[in-house]
């Protein structure tokens, strides 16, 4: 009996998606769909049908389940579908979160790979990069998950972090290509995730714990906004600045425009144009804001003396709204294996502290919040900085009679702490 191909959905709601200026999810949907060649093409012509059916439904029919690969608590998303009946080809489409490399580098042949892998055992559909930093390989039987995994594992990647576990980190390209970078943004990254893999890939926590790694304070992995700890290049000397660069930058720009669009800008009025057209700044109250440094890249650069700060507490809306990171450390140098090894420590006693005290399904930030930050502290064994303040006082009648006191108390406290965590070189 000659094989009868599966026609395609009608799908007159999805239709109306790629109708407007902008490139359509719904016509990489179709495209998959539409090559007979592929094994997947069933799958994604159900899939196309029961989306469709959900847009005239307004409901999703997707439910969770158990499926994963062996020796492993997490990484896989399952989905099953609760119309399967109409739409059986699609009645499975788990997700298969695969950890990307730090930095994000791959070769193409890496990535002829991956397609090949996914074409073969899922649905051809990819996402790179998930929120998450996974790698997203989305649309996978059951049967085909232990399978597509180990053809993963071959190339030398690992699964990603799901559930309440410690999940998979982001760094940003850092110092490979960006001349802002302040630390060595792959060997941070590779260093914290061997360290807690176990963390990552057996959940056992509250909920779950992120990591992220930017190279500078553009911060392009948003990590203050979406991780629990958040490792931020940082400098403490004073910024570097070229007055050759300077001056050919304003003979090129104009004045007006560097006031307009630099010196006016700067959020704490630490630039200042001088008459002979050499910019001054005020390094002392410099808030690394990195807005001049993006805008004259050649006149104006991080210090020498480089290293990170540390946050925690950033998350999305969850219980108590967006939170950004809280300042923990205002500076640590990270150049040698001590330092890492300082960090590594640093985030193992945050976690411990997190999976001891944290309520459930309550991130970092949340707990920071309940319990207070100075409990916190205490917890981890971090000393109180003035850069960990969350808001300046409110209230302008200040009592001064105990302030030589609580100095002289400070500075006792601070004799022989571990690590060298003073912001020498102003505010963070």
């Amino acid at each position: 009996m000659k094989d009868v191909k599966k026609a395609m959905p009608a799908t007159p709601m999805l239709d109306q998606l790629e109708a407007g200026p902008w490139p359509s999810f719904v016509t990489g949907l179709k495209r998959l769909a539409q090559d007979e060649s592929k094994p997947y093409a069933p799958m994604m012509k159900d899939l196309l049908g029961q989306l469709e059916l959900s847009y005239k439904t307004r409901k999703g029919y997707w439910k969770g389940g158990t499926v994963g690969v062996i020796g492993y608590g997490g990484g896989v998303i399952p989905r099953f579908s609760e119309v399967s009946d109409q739409f059986p080809a699609s009645s499975e489409f788990h997700t298969l979160r695969i950890m990307p490399p730090p930095g994000m580098h791959y070769t193409t042949d890496v990535l002829r790979k991956m397609c090949d892998v996914w074409e073969q055992f899922g649905s051809g559909l990819i996402a790179l990069h998930g929120q998450s930093g996974d790698i997203m390989f989305q649309g996978c039987s059951t049967a085909n998950v232990q399978p597509a995994f180990d053809a993963f594992n071959e190339m030398g990647f690992d699964m990603g972090g799901a559930g309440p576990a410690l999940r998979t980190s982001m760094s940003c390209v850092g110092h490979a290509r960006c001349e802002h970078s302040c630390y060595d943004e792959p060997r941070a990254h590779r260093t914290i995730i061997n360290e807690f893999l176990d963390e990552m890939h057996r959940p056992a926590m509250p909920y779950k714990f992120k990591f992220k790694f930017s190279g500078c304070p553009n911060d392009c992995t948003n990590s203050i906004q979406r991780s629990d700890f958040a490792v931020i290049g940082m400098w403490r000397d004073d910024m570097k600045v070229d007055q050759k660069e300077v001056k050919a930058f304003i003979k090129s720009k104009g004045r007006s425009y560097v006031i307009d669009n630099i010196i006016t800008r700067c959020p704490t009025k630490s630039l200042k144009l001088g008459d002979d057209d050499t910019l001054k700044v005020d390094n002392r109250n410099c808030v690394r804001c990195m807005h001049c440094i993006n805008v004259m890249t050649k006149a104006l650069s991080p210090g020498d003396e480089r290293g990170v700060t540390i946050l925690l507490g950033g998350k999305r809306t969850l219980k108590v709204g967006d939170l950004m990171g809280t300042v923990i450390v205002p500076f640590l140098p990270l150049k040698t294996d001590e330092d890492y090894e300082t960090l590594v420590d640093i985030g193992r006693r945050t976690m411990e502290f997190f999976a001891d005290n944290a309520l459930e399904h309550e991130r970092t930030g949340e707990m920071i919040e309940r319990i207070g930050l100075v409990n916190l502290l205490e917890g981890i064994g971090l000393p109180l900085d003035p850069n960990m303040v969350s808001h300046p006082r409110t209230n302008p009648y200040v009592r001064m009679d105990e302030w030589d006191a609580a100095v002289a108390a400070y500075k006792e406290s601070r004799k022989g702490s571990t690590g060298d965590h003073n912001n020498k070189g102003g505010k963070s």
